[in-house]
């Protein structure tokens, strides 16, 4: 019972750091994942370095987003998740308020 009550506070401080810090990112690399490999022709992006643009090709690993200075390609993992969600919710938000 002593040795229960010894390690009580360690397990207690490892649940904590799991449902704090452990199971909010891999939710969040899951949700990632998901964006990456439904992203399609058309889409409106934000890349991670904070350049827009719009998909133009895909390929397995990569893709060519059309800015005002011309097309670049990107990695598909350079792709803001993020921040594309935020245009999305604002979008939606300005034809509910119409």
């Amino acid at each position: 019972m002593q040795t229960l009550n010894q390690l009580a506070p360690f397990i207690l401080m490892f649940a904590v750091l799991y449902l704090m810090m452990i199971r909010p990112q891999m939710k969040r690399q899951k949700q990632e994942k998901t964006f990456i490999n439904e992203m399609k022709k058309g889409d409106k992006v934000i890349t991670k370095s904070g350049m827009h643009g719009r998909i133009v090709e895909l390929t397995d690993d990569s893709c060519v987003i059309e800015t005002l200075a011309g097309k670049i390609k990107f990695e598909r993992s350079a792709i803001s998740m993020e921040m594309s969600k935020k245009l999305n919710a604002t979008e939606s938000k300005e034809t509910k308020d119409k």
